[in-house]
């Protein structure tokens, strides 16, 4: 993964045109965390947004004044997002991370202050989350409408603690959603096999995607939360203990629907769709940097 830094395009800066707003987030390739960098599944998840908000589940009317929660929000692209489409985001990170966090929620919300009344924006903020941190947890106030991340898993050892995290920001209607790129054929599984052992899983179409913004090893998933076996009480009414506790218990499937559409969500993988468009976007250029730092990751130069 650390050799993906190099599929942007700028190295300091990335400008982006998000629901008619342009963007423009500050980034520290050097640095050795990887969240100082806009990785590109949170482009993905945003267009994912763009296309969708004009009626249903996404769209403005639908999401005003939701509460979203994002995890390991890097630069926050996915939170803006969300924001723009009037949810009231933390986007939240390791310690390391707030301070370009922080410049990029300062950089681009003053222009949203000028909007007019009537459009969508609602409020994004920062906050320290290392997960599993109870302490952490409960000063963002859980439970949340939404709760979104983007490329945060690339190693085995982050699996368990994202997942209690994710059980103990959910209440009962929570819908989780994950933008994931494939970089290891190992860690993809054994999150699949974790996320559908936890939750409804489904996976978006490509047709429901960006035309453009969009590759085979990038995937978005809507979840939902499977009722515990055997647990009568409310779940908003558990402490965060409680939920952290049943992280690893056993769970029965149940008919409970996931909060999209059916038409919007599926969970059979499509085709990709071909861009007629012969320029070559800032999207495949990315894309082909993303393939050349891998090919190139093992190459010592003496």
């Amino acid at each position: 993964m650390e050799a993906d830094r190099l599929n942007s395009p700028s190295t300091f800066t990335m400008t982006m045109e998000v629901l008619g707003h342009e963007l423009r987030f500050y980034q520290d390739p050097n640095s050795k965390h990887l969240g100082t960098t806009v990785w590109d599944a949170s482009l993905v998840f945003v267009k994912f947004l763009e296309k969708n908000c004009r009626k249903g589940k996404f769209s403005p009317s639908k999401l005003k004044g939701k509460r979203v929660i994002e995890l390991g929000a890097g630069c926050g692209l996915a939170g803006f997002g969300m924001a723009l489409l009037g949810c009231d985001v933390v986007a939240t990170d390791q310690k390391e991370v707030l301070p370009i966090l922080t410049r990029n929620i300062e950089r681009n919300t003053p222009s949203f202050a000028q909007m007019n009344p009537s459009d969508s924006f609602g409020s994004i903020s920062a906050a320290e989350l290392d997960w599993g941190n109870e302490d952490h947890i409960k000063a963002v106030g859980p439970p949340f409408d939404f709760i979104i991340g983007t490329d945060v898993v690339y190693a085995e050892h982050l699996l368990e603690p994202l997942l209690m995290t994710i059980h103990a920001l959910s209440g009962p209607k929570t819908t989780i959603m994950l933008g994931y790129e494939i970089r290891s054929t190992n860690v993809h599984e054994q999150m699949l096999d974790m996320w559908k052992k936890n939750f409804e899983v489904k996976t978006v179409s490509k047709s429901k995607m960006d035309s453009q913004y969009q590759h085979p090893n990038i995937q978005l998933y809507i979840m939902g939360l499977k009722s515990a076996a055997g647990n009568t009480e409310n779940p908003q009414e558990d402490n965060i203990d409680q939920k952290i506790d049943r992280v690893c218990s056993s769970r029965e499937n149940d008919k409970k629907d996931v909060s999209c559409d059916e038409t919007d969500i599926q969970k059979a993988e499509e085709p990709v769709t071909e861009n007629a468009d012969e320029k070559v976007s800032d999207w495949e250029v990315r894309r082909i940097g993303s393939m050349a730092a891998r090919l190139l990751q093992d190459v010592k130069i003496a």
